[in-house]
């Protein structure tokens, strides 16, 4: 890590003092945007300890939580992948194939909502999902529990992560590590976060036209704050209908949810934050060249034909999103045994 980095907190209270003038660009980008920070921020109700990260990041790379034992929270949203898995819709149980592209989990904590009909308020209910959905993990909450505590390495995990507790080993306390490693998934110190810290040189001059472009364009009305978008709901299509290939029409997107015809075609803003690793794009994920994105949202959002040129302007800006990725070693996984489930075809 670079000791510029190092020293970015104090860098930005420097940069960002009263005695330090700002261009124009930067105040404007200071006004819309927010850098990530350097620690995880902490969960309500559910504190971190390096005993429940640990314990966390054995659940979510652990296949064992799927009924079929080969599936895991990584399958999905690889944590040396972006946070995704690449393709247009993950395979799950028996190789079914989901409706949505796999959000990425890097940042996520940051998110308002946890998927793209926001179903879930946050990380922890969300961790709770995909192991019952029966295309997904298709297990149950109760065969989860009783494969962990079949296991005899994973009691004191979870005595550890949960000293307090007579019996640990319980649903809601998967859900809490599984929740506190994944908000340890984020990504400081991308170019632009140094750029809000008030180093000039971090973005390129095409870099800046893009953010210019960014901004003039309307698109900080859903991508701005903290994740660059993951703050609000928006239609899809709010001046022009994509393409039946870009947005298939079976997806109802949050009305599913609420069954509220407000609500029809309309999905959680994604973030922004290292969207050219995160490739494929949108719910549907059928485009796969962030230039096509780009020039998607800028008709199908706000109505307006972008250049080649600023096309390429915003792009290169986008490219500055990309943080420091985790550095995450893979868990040694505590071995079954003669009474653990077996797994389900």
């Amino acid at each position: 890590m670079k000791l510029r980095h190092l020293l970015l907190p104090a860098v930005f209270a420097l940069f960002t003092s009263p005695a330090f003038a700002a261009s124009p660009l930067m105040e404007d980008a200071r006004a819309m945007f927010e850098p990530i920070p350097q620690d995880p921020p902490a969960l309500p109700g559910n504190p971190a300890s390096a005993e429940k990260v640990t314990l966390g990041k054995a659940l979510y790379f652990d296949p064992r939580l799927s009924a079929s034992q080969t599936i895991s929270c990584n399958s999905c949203h690889g944590v040396g992948m972006g946070g995704v898995d690449m393709v247009e819709t993950s395979t799950g149980h028996r190789g079914l194939k989901g409706l949505r592209n796999s959000p990425t989990v890097l940042n996520a904590v940051f998110n308002f909502v946890q998927f793209w009909d926001g179903r879930s308020p946050d990380l922890e209910d969300q961790a709770g999902g995909p192991m019952i959905n029966p295309v997904e993990m298709a297990s149950t909450h109760e065969n989860v529990v009783k494969t962990l505590q079949s296991i005899p390495g994973y009691a004191p995990m979870f005595a550890a992560a949960f000293p307090d507790q007579n019996e640990p080993i319980n649903i809601d306390n998967v859900k809490k590590a599984i929740a506190v490693f994944e908000a340890s998934l984020i990504t400081p110190n991308a170019p632009f976060d140094l750029y809000l810290a008030g180093d000039e040189e971090s973005l390129s001059a095409e870099q800046k036209e893009g953010l210019q472009l960014f901004m003039d364009n309307g698109c900080t009305a859903c991508h701005s704050g903290r994740n660059i978008g993951g703050q609000m709901y928006s239609a899809f299509g709010m001046v022009e209908d994509p393409s039946e290939d870009v947005y298939p029409s079976v997806d109802k997107g949050r009305y599913d949810i609420t069954g509220d015809d407000m609500d029809l075609n309309v999905f959680k803003v994604p973030t922004l934050r290292n969207i050219v690793l995160t490739l494929p794009y949108f719910h549907a994920g059928t485009v796969w060249d962030l230039g096509e994105a780009v020039d998607i949202m800028a008709r199908s959002q706000m109505g307006i034909e972008l250049s080649e040129q600023e096309i390429d302007r915003i792009v290169a800006f986008l490219g500055s999103l990309t943080g420091e990725q985790p550095q995450i070693t893979y868990p040694v996984l505590p071995p079954s045994v003669a009474d653990t489930p077996r797994p389900k075809p």
